[in-house]
């Protein structure tokens, strides 16, 4: 694992009923990837390889789209180190409550 991204996409619709159905679209798609991640208030954190990471990015605009909105604004976040990078339980695990 060489990439960490977190991706917050931002479909342009109205409702935010709508909003929530086309997010968690995008959320579900990530979860079929089988790769570590993690889901947070405004962004989801991914861990892989850096040139799927990037595809799963330009993914998560296509599915926007396809779920009906006209646009989507993506926030994304790239942290690459060709010999590893600190996963997500290293940046955050000491904080998590049960």
């Amino acid at each position: 694992m060489n990439a960490s991204v977190a991706i917050q996409v931002l479909p342009k619709v109205l409702e935010q009923e709508e909003t929530r159905r086309i997010v968690d679209e995008v959320i579900s798609y990530l979860a079929s990837t089988g790769l570590h991640y993690a889901v947070g208030p405004f962004e989801t954190t991914l861990e892989g390889e850096l040139d799927q990471l990037l595809d799963l990015v330009k993914e998560c605009c296509r599915i926007c789209v396809r779920a009906g909105s006209p646009s989507v604004m993506s926030y994304v976040k790239i942290s690459y180190k060709p010999d590893g990078v600190w996963t997500i339980a290293d940046k955050t695990g000491r904080y998590q409550t049960l």
